[in-house]
């Protein structure tokens, strides 16, 4: 039953694909309702790897979660919205301070859309020297925009010191960004700034505070598939252990 839901959902995205090539270089789908996920492309290091964001059409206008990682995309996202849906972008969220996240902090400010982070994101931006959000958020708050509300959770440490998640209860969609891996993951990617032995506990939080999940976004990748979660938690536990019996 989980793998027929899988196949309905991955046929529901192709065919509410805008009629975009799978060459695009900005593949947006509709989700389910008033959410989209989009997908952007960056050359890390010779290979093009893509990057998943998200956003949200409300009746005050819409909200976007994450940036595309391809900086030609971020005025092209903003014509696509509008010419779709007829709004303008009002609020814009980055879930970590890496590039594929708070790379679009500085532009969509800018044309005036309220930016914004946590606290902890705030600091390595300005550690860094890169462009910071407009708004400083606590780690855990209820955001009410229109007719939609949705929750900035921040579990601890695991990609990245500062990773966050976005939970929309109503729905039962976890907008999880680089926090979570794709089901088809091999291993846990860019390790750079990661914690991973804080991040076992980090997926624990966030599996006992967000219940039955209906979707998941991951950052990176394919994003249909339920397991991507459980999946994280796999790669991280075998990380661990390989670490603590010496093989990493």
């Amino acid at each position: 039953m989980r793998k027929l839901a899988s196949i309905l959902l991955f046929l529901g995205v192709f065919s509410n694909s805008f009629g975009q090539s799978k060459n695009s270089p900005l593949q947006i789908s509709h989700l389910t309702g008033d959410f989209y996920v989009y997908k952007t492309f960056h050359d890390y290091k010779g290979t093009l790897i893509s990057a998943n964001a998200m956003y949200l059409v409300t009746d005050k206008g819409v909200v976007l979660f994450d940036a595309p990682w391809d900086r030609t995309q971020f005025q092209p996202l903003l014509d696509s919205i509008k010419a779709k849906h007829h709004k303008d972008v009002v609020m814009h969220f980055a879930t970590h301070s890496h590039e594929d996240r708070a790379g679009g902090l500085e532009f969509y400010r800018q044309k005036g859309i309220k930016t914004h982070t946590i606290k902890l994101t705030d600091e390595i931006l300005q550690k860094n020297n890169e462009k910071r959000a407009e708004f400083v958020i606590p780690n855990d708050t209820l955001f009410t925009v229109g007719n939609h509300t949705f929750e900035v959770y921040y579990p601890g440490k695991g990609h990245a010191p500062d990773n966050i998640v976005v939970w929309f209860n109503k729905e039962k969609i976890l907008y999880g960004g680089c926090f979570i891996k794709s089901a088809d993951a091999k291993d846990l990617g860019y390790l750079g700034d990661a914690d991973v032995k804080e991040w076992e506990n980090a997926i624990k939080k966030v599996q006992t505070k967000f219940k039955s999940p209906k979707f998941i976004i991951t950052g990176h990748d394919d994003w249909t598939a339920l397991t991507s979660l459980k999946h994280t938690f796999k790669l991280v536990q075998e990380y661990n252990e390989a670490k603590t019996s010496g093989k990493k």
